[in-house]
């Protein structure tokens, strides 16, 4: 065990260890009231915070001192054990900020939807590093689908948009395994359809859609065959459609908050005291950050209590009124070399199922960052996930450390195979 202790990635380590220790002291200044300014106070958000690290060390040392193998045989086990803990959660689940998506067992609650993360990253990995599996096969295709969309159906029916919406992030390991490329051009044109269709009139959409089809048989394609007609007509067809149902989508599938906040960041409206309010409060906040910052406690915004929930989804913005500027980009510089690290460590993995496990890792990661950094600036809407590692909460702390450290410890003996 010494040995093997001497191969654990210590840069991937110390990154963990310095984005949650500020990611504390931003916790800190958050939520800071003079007259519970203790350190330990237990009874505020930063000293339950302190709780949660020192169990999330103490989960991280485990982790590291289990045997390698059992995290291969037993991703099934522990898939099936969290997609119990999801059904539960749909009938037992108090609801928090509209969402039913914790349990509360006396004065404890946790959130099962942030290790489902972990636990299917693990039941993909097994079933992708098993011999027989080939991506071009239909059936590869169709278990690694529903391994993925069991989950995030069941976390979405607990009304979690954002943390269902994170399982999307399986498609970038996936792409790199063979996922053709055409699947991640018809999500990201899905994308640019259905905000068009929020923007722009519907008949002057469908005509433009038709010009692209023209463009595309009698310009783009040099010799035409009937195959490519029918193609034409086809993926026309099923863009109308699709444009055509997004009314229904927007006003009858989506809650009346994601509603109202993608309104008002494509425009369409200006809440500035409602669904508007966090966003523009943040910006403001960031703004007035400037080049270095107004210093520790130093937030003005940040003390009035401008900025709701800011001690959890939108602690970044702490970051950017206290520590400015330079502040905001050593964060985001944390975030990219630790994500550019998983990614090496990934690749120097002789075991399939470890380094499809750490591009999991590294596509998880990237999603939380990439989303809740710009819900914060206004790139994207508000849909309320946490700042891996950064943000106040012990479920997405501890889930997030054992996804981490799961791959640590799997790299620690990448010459094995599992």
């Amino acid at each position: 065990m010494y040995q093997e202790r001497l191969k654990i990635d210590w840069v991937a380590v110390a990154l963990w260890a310095v984005l949650m220790i500020f990611g504390w002291i931003n916790i800190y200044a958050a939520t800071y009231n003079e007259s519970q300014a203790a350190i330990f106070d237990f009874s505020t958000f930063h000293g339950k915070q302190l709780i949660w690290m020192g169990i999330a060390i103490v989960i991280a040392f485990v982790i590291l001192l289990t045997e390698p193998r059992f995290f291969s045989n037993g991703a099934y086990p522990i898939y099936a054990v969290v997609l119990v803990l999801l059904t539960l959660t749909l009938f037992l689940a108090v609801t928090v900020n509209g969402g039913k998506s914790w349990i509360q067992i006396g004065g404890f609650r946790f959130q099962p939807s942030e290790f489902a993360k972990f636990a299917t990253s693990l039941a993909l990995a097994k079933y992708m590093s098993t011999i027989d599996v080939e991506w071009k096969q239909t059936k590869t295709k169709l278990i690694t689908a529903i391994l993925i969309l069991i989950p995030m159906g069941l976390v979405f029916l607990q009304h979690d948009t954002g943390s269902a919406l994170v399982f999307l992030a399986f498609v970038f390991p996936l792409y790199r395994e063979g996922l053709s490329v055409g699947i991640l051009v018809m999500g990201a044109a899905a994308i640019a359809l259905f905000i068009l269709s929020l923007l722009v009139n519907k008949y002057i959409l469908i005509g433009g859609l038709a010009l692209i089809a023209l463009f595309y048989l009698f310009v783009w394609l040099n010799k035409r065959t009937s195959k490519d007609y029918w193609r034409a007509v086809g993926i026309f067809l099923v863009c109308a459609l699709f444009v055509f149902s997004v009314d229904f989508v927007f006003n009858h599938v989506l809650e009346s908050h994601q509603r109202e906040r993608i309104e008002v960041l494509l425009g369409k409206s200006e809440d500035l005291q409602g669904s508007g309010y966090n966003v523009h409060q943040s910006k403001i906040a960031i703004g007035s950050g400037g080049l270095v910052g107004k210093g520790f406690l130093g937030g003005t915004i940040t003390k009035a209590d401008f900025v709701p929930e800011q001690h959890t989804d939108f602690i970044f913005c702490t970051v950017g009124e206290e520590w400015g500027w330079v502040g905001s980009i050593l964060v985001l510089f944390a975030y990219n070399w630790l994500l550019q690290h998983l990614i090496t460590m990934a690749e120097r993995q002789r075991s399939k199922f470890s380094c499809f496990y750490g591009y999991c890792v590294a596509s998880i990661l990237f999603i939380h960052m990439f989303v809740n950094v710009g819900m914060v600036i206004g790139l994207v809407p508000v849909i309320g996930i946490p700042l891996p590692f950064f943000s106040y909460g012990g479920s997405s702390l501890i889930a997030f450390t054992i996804l981490l450290f799961i791959f640590i410890r799997l790299d620690a003996t990448k010459n094995q195979l599992y």
